[in-house]
């Protein structure tokens, strides 16, 4: 755990949350800036900073929690569907260094999330870009 970490003091009792699920390595809880009714942050009680730091041998228990949380959330708040986010370092929008994913749960028509217009590529393009990431 780290001694700075907002999620870790949440962890710790020290700052109080609204828990939605909980077990020995997984904690969920709502969202104090929602986007939506429900919204929910998925988190490992170990502190890992991003994705890419949590071991294999906990994913599997992790993503298992994960999808629990978000049928929990998707049929007790009849959601028509939800999104999971997860973003990893600044640069993609991680404000706290801990890994964490969001359950947010939509509606039909909510327009909570917008996202950005996509790329008009070409074939040439694409194949640039798989050779680079293979190298």
């Amino acid at each position: 755990m780290s001694e700075t970490c907002i999620f870790c003091k949440i962890i710790k009792g020290e700052i109080p949350s609204k828990k939605v699920f909980e077990n020995e390595e997984i904690l969920a809880f709502l969202d104090i800036n929602p986007i939506t009714k429900g919204h929910t942050v998925v988190i490992p009680k170990n502190h890992y900073e991003t994705i890419l730091d949590l071991p294999e041998g906990e994913m599997q228990k992790f993503f298992s929690a994960l999808k629990k949380v978000a049928s929990m959330i998707k049929k007790n708040l009849d959601a028509d569907g939800f999104n999971i986010l997860q973003n990893n370092f600044k640069a993609a929008g991680q404000e706290v260094p801990h890994m964490h994913f969001h359950i947010i749960p939509r509606m039909e028509g909510d327009g909570a999330i917008k996202f950005p217009p996509q790329m008009d590529v070409d074939s040439e393009y694409l194949e640039n870009v798989l050779k680079e990431i293979k190298s």
